[in-house]
C-alpha cells in the first residue's frame, strides 16, 4: 500500500496531492481527508464533501505521452466499480455502472465522479498525475437539481479507509494494464463493460450546443462515440445526460 495522508478537513484533496507531488514527495501518494471545504469536481463545479463519504486523490508519476492522460480518466471509473463490488455486497437488482467520461452511477442516479489533473512541471520523464475521487459511501447531498444516491442505500457501504484500501490495489492493477497508454484497449473493453448498453439514449451538451443521440461506445483512443441523426461522431469533450435521467429530474 502506498504512502497515505490521512487529514480531518481540507479544501481539496486534489490540490493536496497536486501539491505534495510537485514538492519532491515520493509517489504513489494517497491524500484522503473526513471532509473538504473546497471539493470540485469536473469544469470546476464544486463537489459536495459530506463526512463519511469518501474524498481522496491518488498523485503518481506517469510515463505515458500528456495527451493520453485523459485515458486515466476512464481508468479511474473501473478501478471504483472494481472496488465497490470487492467491499460490498449489493443489494439484488442495483445497477452499479459509468457513464462517460467520468460518472460513477446506480442505475440513473450519480454516486460518484473523478477528476484527473496532470502537469509536466516536476522534474522527470513524463507527468505528474492526480486522479481524484469522490464517492457518496453513507449519503448523498440534496438539492443538486438531478438525481444522486449513496452506497449505503444498496447494502452495507464500507468505511472510507477500507474502501481507499481497495481502491489503492484496483488503482494500481489497472495503470498496469493501460501500460502507459500502451495498452489501452483493455481499459477501453473493461470501461464499456462496466457502462450502458449500446444504444441507449443519451443527450450531450457541446461548445455546439445540445445533442440527442445514442451511446455507440468509445473510440480507440477513449473519446464517446455517439450516433446522432445517423452519424456516428466522436465527442471528446462535453457533459453527458441519460435520457431517463432529464425525464425524471427535468433538467438537462
Amino acid at each position: 500500500m502506498p504512502r497515505i495522508v490521512h487529514l480531518a478537513e481540507t479544501a481539496s484533496t486534489n490540490a493536496d496531492a497536486m501539491r505534495l507531488g510537485l514538492s519532491g514527495e515520493e509517489l504513489p501518494l494517497w491524500v484522503i481527508a473526513d471532509t473538504q471545504t473546497g471539493g470540485r469536481g469536473r469544469s470546476g463545479r464544486a463537489w459536495v464533501s459530506e463526512p463519511g463519504n469518501l474524498h481522496a486523490s491518488v498523485a503518481f508519476r506517469s510515463d505515458a505521452p500528456l495527451e493520453k492522460a485523459g485515458q486515466l480518466s476512464l481508468l479511474a471509473g473501473i478501478a471504483v466499480i472494481d472496488a465497490v463490488r470487492a467491499t460490498m455486497d449489493l443489494a439484488p437488482g442495483t445497477e452499479l455502472r459509468l457513464k462517460w467520461p467520468n460518472d460513477i452511477l446506480i442505475g440513473s442516479a450519480k454516486a460518484g465522479g473523478i477528476l484527473v489533473e496532470s502537469t509536466s512541471v516536476r522534474a522527470g520523464p513524463g507527468f505528474l498525475a492526480i486522479l481524484g475521487f469522490g464517492l457518496n459511501l453513507i449519503s448523498a447531498p440534496d438539492s443538486l437539481g438531478r438525481a444522486v444516491t449513496a452506497l449505503s442505500q444498496h447494502g452495507k457501504s464500507p468505511e472510507p479507509l477500507v474502501f481507499l484500501e481497495m481502491l489503492s490495489e484496483k488503482v494500481a492493477f489497472w495503470l498496469g494494464r493501460w501500460q502507459a497508454g500502451e495498452g489501452f484497449a483493455a481499459i477501453r473493453e473493461a470501461w464499456m463493460e462496466r457502462a450502458g448498453a449500446i444504444g441507449e439514449r443519451i443527450t450531450i451538451n457541446t461548445a455546439a450546443g445540445l445533442l440527442s443521440a445514442t451511446y455507440q461506445g468509445l473510440s480507440e483512443t477513449g473519446a464517446l462515440r455517439a450516433d446522432v441523426g445517423g452519424t456516428i461522431k466522436e465527442i471528446s469533450y462535453g457533459d453527458v445526460m441519460l435520457v431517463d435521467q432529464i425525464a425524471r429530474d427535468g433538467t438537462p
